[in-house]
C-alpha cells in the first residue's frame, strides 16, 4: 500500500508532524508540502492523509483549494485528516469539523489532532502580539502531542 501526507505549514510545526507521522507508518509514504506542488498524480496512491495548522480557526488556504479541488478523486482513497495548532477542548473538533469538507469527514478512517507550537522568532509582529494577547505567552511554547501522532499512525496501520 502507498500513502500520501499533503499538508500546507506556515512555520514548520505541520512539517515536523507530517514527518514524525511518516516515520509511523508501515507504508511506502510520500510527503508533499502543498505550498510547493502543483499536480499530483493520485493513481499512485492507496491513501491520502491531509494536514494544515489552524491559525484564527482557519486552516490554511492551500489545504481547502487542495481539498476543493480534488474532492472527486479523494473520494475515491482511504482518508486520514489531522490538524495543528494551540486550542484544547472541544474546540479542536470544532476546528476539524469546520475545515474540512464533510463529504472527507464522513469518510475519514482517522481523523485527530497533533498539537502546535507558538515560536515567536518566526512571527511578524502583529502575530506576536496578538498571540501574547490571547495566550498570554511571551516565549516560546511548544505543544506537538507525539502520542496522538502514534495513535494515529496505529489505526492507520491497523486498517
Amino acid at each position: 500500500m502507498s500513502t500520501l501526507i499533503v499538508y500546507a505549514s506556515k512555520y514548520g510545526c505541520t512539517e515536523r508532524c507530517a514527518k514524525l507521522l511518516s516515520k509511523e507508518l508501515n507504508d511506502k509514504v510520500d510527503l508533499i508540502n502543498l505550498k510547493n506542488i502543483k499536480a499530483i498524480d493520485f493513481s499512485k496512491y492507496d491513501r491520502v492523509i491531509i494536514g494544515g495548522s489552524i491559525y484564527i480557526g482557519r486552516i490554511q488556504k492551500e489545504v481547502t483549494e487542495f481539498c476543493t479541488k480534488n474532492l472527486d478523486k479523494l473520494k475515491e482513497k482511504r482518508i486520514g485528516l489531522f490538524i495543528c495548532g494551540m486550542q484544547e477542548g472541544e474546540m479542536i473538533n470544532t476546528e476539524l469539523n469546520q475545515n474540512f469538507p464533510s463529504e472527507l469527514l464522513k469518510i475519514a478512517e482517522v481523523k485527530s489532532y497533533f498539537g502546535g507550537e507558538f515560536i515567536f522568532d518566526k512571527m511578524n509582529f502583529m502575530e506576536k502580539l496578538i498571540v501574547k494577547k490571547v495566550s498570554k505567552l511571551t516565549s516560546d511554547k511548544s505543544n506537538i502531542l507525539e502520542d496522538n501522532i502514534y495513535k494515529f499512525a496505529q489505526k492507520i496501520n491497523s486498517i
